[in-house]
């Protein structure tokens, strides 16, 4: 049975997403065709409905995700990120901006948590930074989205 709503389910979903996101990206593939392979696939763990919001969403707005990364991201170009860390972060932006049931810090934070999880020491304070910077600038960003 598929977990919904909670703290630990939206956690999980999370952590999907930036699974699915950085392997489509390592396959140099749409995450959302990579999406479509893997639900209802019998082989693979079930992939939860936050997870496909999430997914579809980068998806959808990765090009407006991708320009504010490149702007905040002081010193860092996307090709230089670690391929997890822009994953995170490409998940984070989406969040902070276009998840409106999700509170600015609690993006962030997440964000910053599956950092300490699944990439480098360096990475939560990067992740944290980068978002922080978006994040003191989200009411304006989403006014004009």
């Amino acid at each position: 049975m598929r977990r919904r709503g909670g703290a630990t389910g939206r956690r999980a979903s999370r952590r999907r997403a930036v699974e699915l996101l950085y392997e489509a990206a390592q396959r140099e593939t749409d995450p959302v065709t990579l999406l479509a392979e893997r639900v209802g696939a019998p082989e693979v763990e079930p992939v939860g409905d936050y997870t496909v919001t999430l997914v579809e969403g980068v998806a959808a707005r990765r090009e407006r995700i991708d320009e504010l990364l490149s702007e905040h991201a002081q010193g860092w170009s996307l090709s230089r990120m670690p391929p997890v860390d822009l994953a995170i972060l490409r998940l984070g932006v989406y969040e902070l901006l276009w998840a409106a049931d999700v509170p600015d810090p609690v993006a962030i934070d997440e964000a910053v948590g599956l950092a300490k999880e699944l990439s480098t020491d360096d990475s939560p304070r990067f992740v944290n930074g980068v978002l922080g910077r978006i994040g003191s600038i989200a009411d304006r960003l989403r006014a004009v989205l």
